[in-house]
């Protein structure tokens, strides 16, 4: 292999481990009986919004992105529902642990030119990163009979330090592959 294609590769590996953390795991599951073909309409519901355990801004955020999601899907708020939207969250920290082993390079001992390992053999320890993984669920309900017919999950990276405009574009990427899940018909179809 040319040497350029070395450095290459290895770019190309690190991007797409990039990629691959920041992408959003979804799944979704759904009552086998609810006709999905008869929902037109929704409202959330406060109540179980209100649970939610994350910042009044977060729900505004969320709330929102779910009002577009459902619009471009061809459904409209409403004071009388087919459906009530709820939302809860969770989140947890992650810590990931990679071990480097030996590895041969310039050492790593005592300083400059200090130490046995000048220039042979180092130990490279374990490399140790932590993240926060947050999950959005977003629960449709029956308006009448009040019981849960589907409901979404998004797993994945919430890292976006204090960059507003990044939270929003991460929150909108949760809501939209999530409800992508919504109706289950067109997964069967696919």
């Amino acid at each position: 292999m040319k040497p350029l294609h070395k450095p290459l590769l290895f770019i190309a590996f690190i991007a797409l481990l990039g990629s691959s953390c920041t992408s959003v795991r979804v799944l979704s599951d759904y009552d086998r009986t609810a006709n999905f073909d008869q929902y037109r309409s929704y409202a959330f519901y406060k109540t179980g919004i209100d649970k939610a355990q994350i910042s009044d801004l977060d729900k505004k955020r969320i709330l929102r992105a779910i009002e577009t999601e459902m619009g471009t899907r061809g459904f409209v708020k409403s004071e009388q529902p087919d459906l009530l939207v709820s939302i809860f969250t969770t989140e947890k920290e992650r810590v990931d642990i990679y071990n480097n082993n030996l590895a041969w390079g310039w050492g790593w001992g005592w300083g400059w030119g200090w130490g046995p390992y000048w220039g042979g053999a180092g130990w490279w320890g374990p490399n140790v990163s932590t993240r926060t993984e947050g999950a959005l669920y977003i629960d449709l309900i029956d308006a009448q009979t009040r019981e849960l017919i589907w409901q979404g999950r998004g797993t994945g990276s919430l890292n976006y330090g204090t960059n507003v405009d990044k939270k929003e574009e991460r929150i909108r990427e949760f809501v939209s592959r999530i409800l992508s899940q919504y109706p289950p018909d067109a997964l069967v179809s696919n």
